[in-house]
């Protein structure tokens, strides 16, 4: 077979929304840049992002909001391209999208708006997006990159002054997700820390699942707490164990072994409330009473009938304080989450003790740089990811339309 040879000024592997922006950037002072992806299509995980309509940044995005071994690595990329400056972008093309909760940005219509407004600007900037496509072979060469490729029955050799790695974390595998940016890193000397599920469900031991599966599809708002850190968002019982994004959220910070808790009601004093209710309305039930409060099935559950017999009336201090301590500190021990296949994004990465936070480009390794969720930052759920995506993106892309 015959293999086919280009040269190009950059190289990017990975067509989702961290590779697409480096790309733009990249070709902004006429460079030539092609983009590979072994998809059918370009940004998948965008496509079905934010319940098909992409929950594209976060007003409020700082360095606050991620994870990482050096938390300060991401703050240069950040402060230079802004949720405003997407935001801007996403204007310029007319797309209608709205601000739901604690400054979350999403499409009026859909996810692929996104996707069409970053092929345009592809488009316009003259970048090649091969899908279809994956790499077989890498080599440093004195001015540059070596890469083989493979993609609708031809082989091309790409030489490239720069290559741009952004293939992602391992969440979402039935996408096409592995590791291959943790094992290009490690091949030109590069340290990934532990990478681990993030932003996923929580899973419990059976007993503990058969005592509270009549409480699947139950939702409502909590206030979910690991160690130091919580999350006041909505929680959902599932045939597996919590979800909904106070779960998730706090998925990134908890390890095997370790409890949660989980408060119901968190603006409200429960033992006082339960005390007034008791001489209100003591000869009601109490199940009832919390129904008013809580849903149903979770109210019953968080005072059965056997524990809390008889009327609100008939409840010593000593019960009402049982109860309250039920609804606002019920601690729970998961015994795992659901792995990469659910998991939003993949917490930890290539570590950044050797990338240049400005760049992002590789100290050992000139004209190499690493973006997005390969990488050791990992933001909290709600447009975070994104916007580590876009400003990484933007970073390595300006960086080598500048040289």
């Amino acid at each position: 077979m015959k293999i086919l040879k280009e040269t190009v000024d950059t190289l990017v592997l990975g067509a989702g929304a961290a590779g697409m922006m480096a790309a733009i950037f990249a070709a902004e002072m006429g460079g030539r840049v092609v983009v590979i992806d072994h998809a059918k299509a370009p940004g998948e995980k965008i496509r079905i992002s934010g319940g098909g309509r992409c929950n594209f940044t976060n007003r409020h995005a700082t360095s606050r909001n991620f994870l990482s071994k050096n938390p300060h690595f991401c703050k240069s990329a950040l402060s230079r391209y802004t949720p405003e400056d997407f935001v801007a972008l996403v204007e310029q093309h007319k797309i209608a999208y709205h601000e739901k909760t604690l400054g979350q940005l999403f499409c009026d219509h859909s996810a692929r708006d996104i996707i069409a407004m970053l092929l345009s600007e592809l488009e316009r900037k003259s970048v090649s997006v091969k899908l279809k496509t994956r790499m077989t072979d890498l080599e440093k060469t004195p001015d540059g990159f070596r890469v083989s490729i493979e993609g609708d029955g031809e082989r091309s050799e790409i030489t490239a002054r720069h290559f741009i790695v952004a293939s992602g974390g391992k969440s979402v595998p039935k996408m096409g997700a592995s590791g291959i940016a943790y094992d290009i890193a490690e091949r030109f000397g590069h340290k990934v820390t532990e990478t681990r599920p993030a932003l996923v469900p929580l899973t419990f031991a059976t007993q503990d699942l058969e005592a509270f599966n009549a409480l699947s599809g139950v939702s409502a708002p909590a206030i979910v707490s690991h160690a130091k850190t919580s999350f006041q968002e909505a929680l959902l019982f599932t045939h597996r164990g919590l979800s909904g994004p106070a779960i998730l959220q706090i998925s990134s910070y908890w390890r095997e072994g370790d409890d949660i808790t989980v408060t119901f009601l968190p603006e409200v004093n429960v033992f006082s409330r339960l005390k007034d209710l008791r001489t209100a309305r003591g000869k009601r039930q109490i199940q009832a009473v919390l129904s008013e409060e809580l849903p149903t099935r979770l109210a019953r559950y968080l005072a059965p009938e056997n524990v809390f017999t008889g009327n609100l009336a008939d409840q010593s201090d000593r019960q009402l304080q049982r109860l309250s301590e039920a609804i606002q500190n019920w601690r729970l021990k998961p015994v795992g989450t659901e792995g990469y296949r659910t998991a939003e994004v993949t917490l930890g990465g290539i570590e950044t003790s050797g990338l240049n936070s400005r760049t992002m480009e590789s100290k050992t390794t000139t004209g190499l740089y690493f973006i997005g969720e390969a990488v050791d930052v990992t933001g909290w759920l709600g447009g975070y990811n994104f916007q580590w995506a876009w400003a990484s993106g933007a970073a390595a892309g300006r960086a080598i339309s500048a040289v």
